[in-house]
């Protein structure tokens, strides 16, 4: 690492309860990445192995790792695949003294978030970690609005669940109701409950909720 100096600048006020893992054997650096983050107003937890760090670990803790690709218990590339196993999604700053670009290449499409080679800049490595918090806390807000459309989805009937399988795809009211046989008032209000036990207010919310929830295309099969 080079040009190691106080960095003024502060995180985003959303990442102020992130934490930058660091996971690397080689103390010297650990100390010093510790001493960059603490200037930059950014959380640092330090580990000399990757094990210690799955002991330390728990589930609802965010925001990004460093991590050393090579270190004696276990490569950094083999590592990210274990964490990934133990479906611990942080992001992962891969960090190599002896980068090559298809190691870099691997990296990436395994789900590093990004391969930085040392020496690396400060500055450009502060920018990549806070853009790696970011993208931490965005994802885990959106799995968190996947889980609560989840349980507003199985509030639904099968009928209401077909309706809104139809509504979202883009069909009238009176389109519907001829596909599955039954009127367009019928129709309207099972449009009306679906719309108030998914808690939108439009269209546009309830297909923005089917995205997330990934519906599947309408079964016209017209059963109950």
């Amino acid at each position: 690492m080079k040009h190691l100096k106080s960095v003024e600048s502060k995180p985003a006020a959303s990442a102020d309860t992130a934490t930058v893992f660091v996971v690397d054997d080689d103390e010297g650096l650990r100390k010093a990445i510790e001493f960059l983050l603490d200037t930059a107003g950014l959380t640092a937890k330090s580990f000399v192995s990757g094990q210690a760090f799955l002991e330390y670990y728990r589930p609802e803790m965010r925001g990004c790792m460093l991590l050393d690709i090579r270190m004696p218990d276990i490569s950094g590339l083999d590592f990210q695949e274990k964490i990934r196993e133990r479906d611990i999604n942080l992001p992962v700053i891969l960090i190599s003294a002896y980068g090559t670009i298809p190691l870099a290449v691997r990296a990436m499409r395994e789900g590093a978030f990004d391969f930085i080679e040392k020496p690396f800049d400060d500055e450009f490595l502060l920018k990549r970690i806070r853009e790696a918090i970011t993208f931490d806390i965005d994802r885990r807000a959106g799995d968190q609005k996947v889980r609560a459309a989840e349980a507003q989805l199985v509030s639904l009937t099968s009928r209401e669940k077909q309706i809104m399988a139809y509504v979202v795809a883009g069909k009238l009211n009176k389109q519907i109701a001829a596909e599955l046989g039954i009127s367009a008032k019928t129709v309207e209000n099972h449009r009306a409950r679906v719309m108030e036990k998914m808690g939108v207010k439009g269209l546009a919310e309830l297909v923005h909720l089917a995205n997330l929830l990934q519906i599947d295309a309408p079964d016209e099969s017209g059963g109950a």
